[in-house]
C-alpha cells in the first residue's frame, strides 16, 4: 500500500487490469445500446493474460468482450516506417496475436511501410499468419493507399462481423479531404471490408445517413465501418477540451505525449474521464452509436506501460 498522507494508505493500481476494466465497460455499455456493436481494441496485446506474456492464463473474461485486436508494427514500423520490425519483437507479438486468433478474436495488423515489394510481403505474410491486414503508406493515416490498385484480397461478400472482414482500410485523418463528400466519395469508390474512421471530419460530425453511404462498397458488397477512439489519451482538438485546461489541467490529465502534439496521457482509471468516453447520453461512445458505426476500434490500450514505468 501507499501511504498518501494524514495515515491514509492506498492500494497500487493495477494498470493493466484497469485498462482491461475500462474496455470491458466500454464493451457493457455498447451492448446495451446496440446488439451488434464491435469492439476492437488497439495494441496492449499483453491484457490477453495474466502475466502480460504468451505463456500466462488467458483473461477470458477479456477476451470474451472484444470482437477483434488491431496490433501495430508486426513486420514494419516498429522502429520507423518502412524498416523491417526486428525478429524478436515480431516473434513476441505473433505470440500474443496467436492467443486472440485461437480464441476466436480476429487480428488486424497495420504495417507502416510504403515500399511495393515490402507491402507485398506484408500482406502476404499476414495472409499466411491468419491475420487481417492493412500496409499504410504514412503514420498519420491520411491517404486511401494507391497500391495496391484494388484491396488485398478483394472480394464481393457481405462483411458481418470483423471476422468476416479479408482487408481494411485505417483513414482517421482527414485532413487531405476539403469536405465530408470528398471523403465519402473517396472512400465509396473502394473495396475495403472494413474501413476505419474517425468521427469528425474538422470538428464536424458525420451523420447517421453519411456512416450508411460508407457501409457499402463500391463493387455493391456490405462493409462494416468503425469509428477511432482513444481511450488511453485526451486529445486538445476534440469537443470535450475545455479551453481552461491549458492552463489549469484536470488531476487526472497527464504529460503530453512527446511523439503526438495535443495529445495528453490520462489517468483512465478515474471516473471523470470515463464518463467523458462511456455510460450517458453526453458521452463520446454514444455519440458513435447514435452516429451508426459498427463498432469502436480503440487506441492507446497500451497506456499502462507509460504508467508502469513511473
Amino acid at each position: 500500500m501507499l501511504l498518501a498522507g494524514c495515515g491514509v494508505y492506498l492500494e497500487p493500481v493495477d494498470y493493466r487490469e484497469e485498462m482491461r476494466k475500462l474496455v470491458m465497460g466500454i464493451s457493457e455499455y455498447a451492448g446495451q445500446q446496440s446488439q451488434s456493436f464491435f469492439i476492437v481494441p488497439q495494441n496492449g496485446l499483453e491484457l490477453a493474460t495474466d502475466s502480460g506474456d504468451s505463456t500466462g492464463l488467458l483473461r477470458y473474461d477479456y477476451l470474451g468482450v472484444i470482437d477483434a485486436v488491431g496490433c501495430e508494427d508486426l513486420l514494419f514500423g516498429y522502429e520507423g516506417d518502412n524498416l523491417q520490425t526486428p525478429m524478436d519483437e515480431t516473434f513476441y507479438m505473433k505470440a500474443l496475436c496467436d492467443l486472440f486468433k485461437e480464441n476466436g478474436v480476429a487480428v488486424l495488423v497495420t504495417d507502416y511501410c510504403v515500399t511495393e515489394s515490402r507491402m507485398d510481403y506484408s500482406y502476404a505474410t499476414n495472409n499466411e499468419y491468419g491475420y487481417i491486414s492493412f500496409a499504410a503508406d504514412q503514420r498519420e493515416l491520411t491517404t486511401i493507399p494507391t497500391y495496391p490498385m484494388d484491396p488485398y484480397n478483394r472480394n464481393f461478400d457481405d462483411i458481418l462481423t470483423p471476422a468476416d472482414a479479408r482487408n481494411f482500410l485505417y483513414l482517421i485523418n482527414t485532413e487531405n479531404f476539403s469536405t465530408k463528400e470528398d471523403f465519402i466519395d473517396g472512400v465509396s469508390a473502394t473495396d475495403f471490408d472494413m474501413v476505419i474512421m474517425d468521427l469528425f471530419h474538422e470538428g464536424e460530425p458525420f451523420t447517421a445517413t453519411e456512416i450508411e453511404s460508407l457501409k457499402h462498397k463500391w463493387n455493391g458488397g456490405r462493409r462494416l465501418v468503425l469509428c477511432y477512439m482513444s481511450i488511453g489519451e485526451a486529445e486538445d482538438y476534440r469537443y470535450y477540451w475545455d479551453s481552461g485546461w491549458e492552463t489549469d489541467r484536470p488531476s487526472w490529465i497527464e504529460a503530453e505525449n512527446d511523439g503526438w502534439e495535443g495529445n495528453y496521457l490520462v489517468r483512465y482509471w478515474e471516473s471523470a474521464w470515463q464518463e467523458i468516453l462511456y455510460g450517458n447520453d453526453g458521452s463520446y461512445l454514444r455519440k458513435v452509436i447514435d452516429a451508426g458505426f459498427d463498432g469502436a476500434y480503440l487506441d492507446i490500450i497500451d497506456a499502462f506501460e507509460y504508467f508502469e514505468g513511473l
